[in-house]
């Protein structure tokens, strides 16, 4: 194994890591490449850094060793990020973007979420950098003006190559993103937050994903949008953008308008959204309650100009129906002998449906309003204009719930959200970055899914934390050896990518 400086038609030279296979030359990686000697240089030197990485030494192997006794605590370095996160990032194909903090940024967003500012401190504690966070933030400037578009058609290529070569379906659901700092502006707005961080500023984040919750695409809205405004933006974007053939588009209640149904319709999109049947007209809901389902029927309703609603029922929906209906009751029932529910309270949010005045001073519980409430238990309609079956239809909805997992990871485990940055491109970019980890997140828990190795990420990313380096006087690189654990996670990873 050796370093090639390789001088290139376009007048730049590049830096390659190389291994003589049967006297042909391979190409482990591309360190990148520079007209600059100086940056030249500095290529060669990462490309030293690499090169025992790629090679896999450890303490165990051969001599010549460093006397372990010579070591000190700031010879030990963790690897495992760089080594497992690090070859999925270059195998989807972020590495063509030749910017080694983009790397560092993305990788940390798995492994050490958190701030810029304790980006920059764990960059200089664990030696791989010392950066300072203004060196950060310029370069989030950088990413938003000349990275990010490249950024997305990388992902979306990657994307497509998993799911097949095709996207037939896309599903799309808005989330909110909530700021720590309290002044508004044009962009940061409070709104409904989903959260309950209604106090505080706040952007939507309209997420485009494929099967399995791929990522295709996302788009950024002030903080009080109406989400129902913003699926045909993002799907007629990206639909364009990546020339994807009418795919059919899979989206929450929420985004249930008249106008969008028209608009799907016009433009000549398939649409499976969730439907609102109590809220159809009387003989629909009069169909409906006719059909007297049992436990995992099916059935379908013809509402007309090519719109059909697909209903289900569910036992274990009914049940639960039932008891979040009586529990709202027992409240309700508490503040009504507590003498404070007055005519005020006769509206329809939440419970208060049930209410009803007589005369001009008492108000009850409408039982007639109760017992017709009791008949839409464990039913649940899905709004549509393909010729699916009731069965692929309700079978296709129910994948929505890796959309609501996307945003999951997003917030818990990326830490996404509080945001901290005022600017609004620092903020684009940092929704970028986090659109990169979360692909490279998505890839690391495929592959351990499908290698059949029962492992949570939580753990996965544990002990990724916990592989660690010694780094010796002479400028050596060498791992310590894994646990059980970190060597299948590296093997699996290995012959993945």
């Amino acid at each position: 194994m050796f370093i090639r400086k390789k001088r290139n038609k376009s007048g730049t030279t590049s830096v390659q890591i190389i291994q003589k296979v049967k006297r042909s030359n391979k190409i482990l990686k591309t360190i990148g490449s520079s007209s600059n000697p100086s940056e030249i240089e500095k290529l060669y030197q990462k490309a030293l850094y690499e090169m025992p990485r790629l090679y896999g030494a450890t303490l165990f192997d051969s001599p010549p060793q460093p006397v372990i006794s010579d070591l000190s605590n700031d010879s030990i370095r963790v690897c495992g990020p760089d080594i497992i996160f690090g070859r999925i990032y270059d195998h989807v194909g972020y590495c063509q973007v030749q910017e080694t903090l983009l790397k560092d940024l993305v990788i940390s967003r798995i492994t050490h979420p958190g701030s810029k500012l304790n980006l920059a401190k764990y960059l200089n504690l664990t030696g791989k950098r010392n950066v300072s966070v203004y060196s950060i933030y310029r370069f989030l400037d950088k990413l938003n003006n000349q990275f990010k578009k490249r950024v997305e058609d990388i992902s979306f290529d990657y994307t497509k190559k998993i799911l097949g070569g095709r996207i037939g379906v896309v599903f799309y659901d808005m989330t909110t993103i909530y700021f720590e700092a309290s002044e508004l502006d044009d962009f940061r707005i409070a709104g409904f937050s989903k959260e309950g961080k209604h106090q505080n500023p706040q952007i939507m984040l309209g997420l485009l994903v494929g099967k399995d919750g791929y990522p295709i695409g996302y788009e950024l809205f002030e903080g009080n949008s109406f989400e129902g405004n913003t699926l045909i933006p993002v799907l007629e974007k990206y639909t364009t953008r990546f020339h994807l053939k009418k795919p059919i588009v899979i989206a929450d209640s929420g985004l249930l308008s008249k106008s969008n149904i028209e608009q799907l319709s016009e433009n000549g999109y398939g649409f499976i959204i969730g439907a609102r049947i109590k809220n159809e007209a009387r003989p629909i809901k009069d169909k409906i309650l006719a059909l007297e389902l049992a436990d995992g029927q099916l059935a379908c309703v013809d509402k007309g100009n090519g719109l059909s609603l697909h209903i289900g029922y569910s036992a274990k929906r009914a049940k639960k129906d039932k008891f979040n209906r009586e529990r709202g009751l027992a409240k309700l029932e508490k503040r009504l002998a507590s003498g404070k529910l007055t005519k005020a309270n006769i509206n329809n949010r939440g419970y208060n449906k049930f209410l009803k005045l007589d005369g001009q001073i008492t108000v009850s519980i409408d039982q007639e309003k109760l017992n017709t409430d009791q008949k839409w238990d464990g039913l649940k309609g899905y709004l549509t204009n393909t010729n699916l079956s009731s069965k692929e239809v309700i079978l296709n909805y129910n994948n929505l719930w890796k959309i609501e997992k996307a945003f999951r990871i997003s917030k818990t485990d990326l830490r996404i959200r509080p945001i901290f940055h005022r600017l609004k491109k620092r903020i684009e970019s940092h929704i970028c970055i986090s659109f990169m980890a979360y692909l490279i997140y998505k890839e690391l828990e495929r592959v351990l899914q499908e290698s059949d190795y029962e492992i949570s990420m939580a753990t996965a990313i544990e002990n990724i934390n916990k592989m660690y380096e010694v780094v010796t006087d002479n400028n050596q690189f060498i791992r310590l050896k894994n646990t059980l654990i970190q060597q299948q996670i590296l093997d699996i990873v290995k012959s993945s990518f």
